[in-house]
């Protein structure tokens, strides 16, 4: 896949963006977003995108990245272009952000989002393939993009970083362990990165959002059936969220309102987690 940011015929391009300060949470910013194709991704792409941010997806879907970007570039000339990823390559994962650099010589904000869902079930019934999934994607796939990120970061003096957990990794999650354990690591990572980055000015925090209206829920729900009715009834807003109601507070996070804040699992569950 190939950005088409120089087009004359789609909004400003992405150099245009960078030097204007813009309006709004993250006016001025430049944001890389994976797992951009759908979902919680996909609903920050737009946000941050509305929010003045200049956003780099990233995912597998490419056909679902280009159709987005499009979008949030006809809707009132947002600045957006693309990128494949696969979190499972760390070389993908490098130059992804590498690109973000390409574009735009800089990064101020990265919201690594992107997982992969493991086949519900019980620690037994877990594969080891599984478990190499899940441990690949929702854990390393992290630290390398972090790692990648950061050095970018350094250019511009600093930035801030938050990593997308699960309200899996706060308690037992007997449906989906590997998942949940490897979202408990990366709790452990995003504090251990925000302890020893602060000097270099990068704040690293999570979000732990609960049951989110998503294509991986309606996956869980086709494998266990009344899944959804189950965590409906466990939050005690009586609903779920809306996956922009996730994005907004990675968005929040990521912006400078978020200043004095770094090392924190925001829960964004509905009050289930309490």
């Amino acid at each position: 896949m190939t950005s088409d940011s120089n087009d004359t015929n789609n909004a400003k391009t992405s150099s245009d963006a960078t030097g204007d300060a813009g309006v709004g949470l993250l006016g001025g910013k430049v944001v890389f977003i994976t797992g951009a194709s759908r979902g919680i991704g996909e609903a920050a792409a737009r946000l941050f995108a509305a929010e003045g941010a200049s956003v780099v997806l990233a995912a597998r879907s490419t056909d679902a990245l280009d159709r987005v970007v499009r979008e949030i570039r006809a809707d009132g000339g947002g600045v957006a272009d693309a990128v494949a990823l696969d979190l499972a390559d760390p070389a993908s994962i490098r130059a992804a952000v590498g690109r973000v650099g390409e574009l735009h010589g800089r990064l101020d904000g990265a919201f690594n989002n992107g997982a992969a869902v493991q086949q519900p079930g019980p620690v037994g019934s877990t594969s080891d393939e599984d478990i190499d999934r899940q441990f690949t994607v929702n854990f390393r796939a992290h630290w390398t993009a972090m790692n990648a990120e950061v050095a970018l970061m350094r250019r511009g003096g600093g930035g801030a970083i938050v990593n997308t957990s699960s309200i899996g990794s706060r308690r037992a999650n007997p449906a989906l362990p590997a998942y949940g354990a490897m979202k408990r690591a990366l709790n452990s990572l995003t504090e251990t990165a925000a302890v020893d980055l602060g000097p270099a000015g990068v704040r690293v925090n999570g979000i732990a959002p609960g049951g989110t209206a998503t294509r991986m829920i309606d996956e869980w729900e086709a494998a266990t059936p009344g899944i959804v009715e189950g965590i409906t009834a466990s939050v005690p807003l009586g609903r779920m969220a809306a996956p922009r109601e996730v994005a907004e507070a990675a968005a929040w996070l990521l912006s400078d309102r978020a200043s004095y804040v770094t090392g924190a699992i925001l829960p964004v569950d509905g009050g289930a987690g309490a």
